[in-house]
């Protein structure tokens, strides 16, 4: 049934992270430090991956969408917390909500079909050497992620759908810091049964499948690793899954504690630091992580400061 007595929504106040002001200031610092290094580490790998001509391999194709896909998700939500920590204003319209919750929804679909993907690369590379030219050449792994990109616009579209079809009542205070579809539903003045069975239907095909495909990579893939008589050889070939390993941890485990629990509950302190972890610090980390467990990135890395006019060539 409908709530009533209660104005019906044009706009969404943030209740944010903190009311605290000295802790939105410290807030506003640490989450502004972070963004810089999301998008200037980013931005360096795409750089670095465009301008070394070792780095030309499907691995380091994939690499460079995740790249600009984090820096897309970063910007969708932490400029608009920034300025709200800065101002100590929470307000967004309802046509801005709207747009920020499509976007987040495509960005986060699209990196777990992204993850599931550069896991499938992995598997070819590994045990499929032979075949590996072949079947992951230029043309299909364009197609693997548009067909990425593609799934997630159209499975954002129907979940902004069944959520902003819904009436909103007032106050519209929203316990969140950005607009998380999960938060804005339990604003709506009318049943959300469906949608939120279609919202958990979603998290399973979106999320679920690709992680499945991932485990089942790297099972493949450690049987074969196993079955190298060297111990050299196996720990060269399994680092250069150990990136993306390490990535597939933190994103999907935050990911799965956030959208793959049916019984809708009002998001705590709890789940808005979960939040904190998938939109913030998992793309602030992407960058040092490749580079770090990466041995042909940090080589590429180091030829491009040998070399500083290269990248701008």
């Amino acid at each position: 049934m409908a709530r009533e007595n209660q104005s019906v929504v044009t706009e969404f106040i943030f209740q944010g992270l903190s009311s605290q002001p000295r802790t939105q200031t410290a807030l506003f610092v640490v989450f502004l430090v972070f963004y810089l290094f999301t998008v200037v580490g980013n931005i360096m790998i795409l750089t670095v991956i465009r301008a070394d001509c070792q780095l030309q391999s499907p691995m380091y194709f994939f690499l460079a969408n995740l790249s600009f896909l984090d820096i897309c998700y970063v910007s969708t939500n932490v400029p608009q917390m920034l300025v709200n920590l800065l101002t100590k204003k929470g307000n967004i319209s309802f046509s801005r909500c709207a747009a920020q919750m499509y976007l987040s929804l495509t960005f986060g679909m699209t990196e777990c079909f992204l993850l599931g993907v550069m896991a499938y690369d992995r598997y070819m590379a590994i045990c499929h050497p032979l075949l590996y030219t072949t079947v992951m050449n230029r043309k299909v792994c364009i197609h693997m992620v548009a067909a990425s990109w593609a799934s997630s616009l159209l499975s954002s579209m129907v979940l902004c759908s069944f959520t902003l079809r819904l009436p909103f009542c007032g106050p519209g205070i929203l316990n969140h810091y950005f607009c998380e579809v999960t938060a804005v539903l339990l604003l709506a003045c009318a049943d959300i049964a469906l949608t939120k069975l279609v919202i958990f239907v979603f998290s399973i095909l979106i999320a679920f499948i690709p992680f499945l495909l991932i485990i089942t990579s790297y099972a493949r893939i450690l049987s074969a690793i196993l079955k190298i008589q060297s111990a050299r050889v196996q720990s060269k070939t399994f680092s250069t899954c150990g990136s993306h390993l390490t990535v597939v941890i933190l994103f999907y485990g935050t990911i799965i504690c956030m959208y793959m629990n049916p019984k809708s509950r009002v998001p705590q302190d709890r789940d808005k630091v979960i939040a904190v972890f998938y939109t913030v610090v998992t793309p602030m980390l992407n960058p040092l992580i490749y580079s770090l467990r990466n041995k042909d990135m940090k080589n590429a890395l180091r030829r491009a400061m040998n070399r500083p006019k290269s990248l701008f060539t």
